[in-house]
């Protein structure tokens, strides 16, 4: 077996049904599931038509797809960037379509990384645990870089040290952040730019959550916008990842796209026709009509704005509440011990949260994450006021 695979430590969601094993949570609560972040909403109709055309689906389930996807898809992908993002790429060169963005980000890793000693992953602490995952599996060593109250929920790269980024070959960022909910400024992401070509490593821009935010005059910034806008428009270094799950409420399509650096793509297609994960058919025709329509995106996005401003106010009561600049998740300091809060607020009340621990790890005594919950909104309205409220009133008794 590959001897990398015993650095793996156990995903959040195992440690969590562990946590909850054995306790029979209180019959008189509803059951309230806030810990994974799996979009509840419903998808978007003329998605399904296009999943459910017949004789589409006759055309397209005779047919082996291609590892670079149809043209007409990337086209999709190049427009929306451009009407999102003002950047132009080229749909040839510099998109992938990929089976949504935790199977890129991992296999991304695998691509690029090269398995030379003393090799370093930059990451942020807390942090979607793929990441780790990726690293770990080439041989190299993850280098977290903590986001903590003291700074504002905000990983500080540049506090991070020259001896570390000569090391460094890839640099895993995630904005909005997982699960802080902070975006990364244009200033943040030009100056790491610069350090990936000062230093010659790869930037793996995770924003699968860039259209989930409060303020529809404020979209976040993406990594390919920054180099833009700093001159930098090959991209050279610079890879992003986005989804359609969050976007629009189709986890289960597993469809997204990496696109940026020309060069590395064309490497990482090659390892791709490899991988043998190229979307069907049927599945690049509904991500067309998906990538192509933005009404439904605003939608959803009205969705998640009236549930944070309803369930904020009564969580204010009790907790320091942030509301999240992207992304759909709180996270919010607990009174005590993350892991004990979850397993009794499990057992008392029948409300399933996520320990914060459970997404970082500890670094010179200090988790991060220790002394948080990463609460997800995609129950209904309904369910996540009750929830809120019953959280708040389970504390005040």
């Amino acid at each position: 077996m590959n001897p990398y695979l015993d650095r793996l430590q156990s995903y959040p969601f195992e440690r969590l049904a562990t946590l909850k094993a054995g306790i029979t949570p209180d019959p008189a609560y509803k059951p309230v599931a806030l810990s994974i972040g799996e979009p509840k909403h419903v998808p978007p109709g003329f998605v399904l038509d296009v999943l459910t055309d017949r004789a589409r689906l006759a055309i397209d389930l005779s047919a082996y797809p291609a590892t670079r996807g149809i043209l007409e898809l990337r086209e999709a992908i190049a427009l929306w960037l451009r009407q999102r993002f003002n950047v132009r790429v080229d749909p040839e060169r510099q998109v992938l379509p990929v089976a949504g963005t935790r199977e890129a980000l991992f296999s991304f890793g695998q691509a690029v990384l090269s398995n030379r000693p003393h090799s370093l992953v930059v990451l942020p602490n807390p942090f979607y645990q793929i990441y780790e995952g990726a690293a770990l599996l080439r041989g190299a060593e993850p280098y977290f870089v903590a986001a903590t109250r003291d700074t504002d929920y905000q990983s500080d790269f540049r506090a991070v040290g020259k001896d570390v980024w000569v090391r460094c070959e890839l640099l895993y960022l995630c904005s909005p952040g997982n699960p802080t909910g902070i975006n990364l400024d244009k200033a943040t992401l030009g100056w790491l730019i610069e350090q990936a070509e000062r230093f010659d490593f790869v930037i793996a821009a995770d924003e699968c959550y860039s259209e989930i935010y409060i303020d529809e005059n404020e979209p976040p910034v993406g990594l390919l916008q920054a180099a833009s806008e700093i001159g930098n428009t090959s991209f050279n270094r610079c890879i992003v990842f986005h989804s359609l799950s969050k976007r629009s409420n189709l986890p289960g399509l597993r469809s997204g796209f990496v696109a940026g650096d020309a060069n590395i793509l064309e490497s990482y297609y090659q390892y791709r026709t490899y991988q043998g994960c190229a979307l069907p058919n049927h599945v690049q025709a509904a991500s067309i009509a998906a990538w192509s329509d933005e009404a439904h995106v605003i939608q959803n996005r009205a969705v998640y704005r009236e549930k944070f401003l309803a369930v904020a106010p009564i969580l204010g009561e009790i907790f320091d509440v942030r509301l999240p600049q992207g992304g759909f998740y709180f996270w919010l300091p607990t009174p005590e011990d993350d892991q004990s809060f979850t397993q009794r607020l499990f057992e008392q009340r029948n409300i399933t949260v996520l320990p914060g621990s459970y997404l970082a790890r500890t670094v010179n005594g200090e988790n991060p994450g220790e002394n948080h919950v990463r609460v997800a909104w995609v129950a209904p309205l309904v369910d996540c006021v009750t929830a809120a409220q019953t959280i708040v009133d389970w504390l005040r008794a």
